[in-house]
């Protein structure tokens, strides 16, 4: 059951079981080689995780409505700055600032050639690695959750995919921030970064963002290959 769940909850991620999409149970548990039972069990694991919700007619996949995507980021802002002063009082400040800038590199290539996927893969490994270099093994749980739900905050809001142009240099700030232990500036720049996603997420005309056409239809899954006993 953890494999279905997990597997479930990456087709949401990456957009193969879309925002407001049904989980046609025969369908889904067929495309992954599965019993319908363990599958019924992993889809109600992730009604609890606020992922999927129950429909007249069986479940289907969350749409964050504005009121959700500021609730999303309210939640982000909250366990980002708890694990950024657990970093700064507790834990490695320099190798936290090492582990990110390798990730802001490939984000700034990714801006810089205009790729929005890349750009919000990278955005999303950022602030997951934020999280992990307080070394909280909760904290870090309650983020994943919090990633999956944010990329559903995107898909929800149109079939565009859209993310900050100037992505990388709010990134860097916060790194300039960890670097130089600066409990009050880090924390001013995670909140503001919370506050500029909700506001480009429910407000998407503003022309400050990279834009990419979303497939229509999204790829299949990948039949689980569990193994036996």
């Amino acid at each position: 059951m953890d494999l279905i769940a997990a597997r479930l909850r990456r087709a949401i991620f990456e957009g193969a079981l879309a925002a407001g999409a049904p989980l046609g149970e025969a369908e889904l548990a067929d495309q992954l080689g599965v019993s319908r039972g363990p599958l019924r069990e992993a889809a109600q694991r992730l009604v609890q995780e606020g992922l999927l919700t129950a429909r007249r007619r069986g479940l289907a996949v969350v749409t964050m409505t504005p009121a959700d995507i500021a609730d999303v980021y309210l939640a982000r802002a909250a366990i980002e700055r708890t694990a950024c002063q657990r970093l700064l009082r507790n834990g490695n400040p320099a190798r936290a600032a090492k582990a990110l800038t390798r990730v802001h590199h490939r984000m700034t290539r990714a801006s810089a050639r205009r790729d929005a996927h890349a750009v919000g893969d990278t955005d999303i490994e950022f602030h997951r690695t934020l999280v992990d270099t307080a070394e909280s093994p909760r904290l870090s749980r309650i983020m994943s959750t919090l990633l999956i739900e944010t990329r559903l905050c995107t898909y929800s809001v149109d079939r565009t995919y859209r993310v900050r142009a100037d992505m990388s240099d709010s990134h860097g700030q916060i790194i300039d921030a960890v670097a130089a232990g600066d409990e009050p500036a880090l924390l001013a720049v995670i909140d503001h970064h919370m506050t500029d996603a909700v506001r480009r997420l429910t407000d998407p005309t503003h022309d400050d963002t990279i834009a990419e056409r979303r497939p229509s239809a999204p790829k299949p899954l990948v039949p689980l290959e569990i193994p036996h006993e």
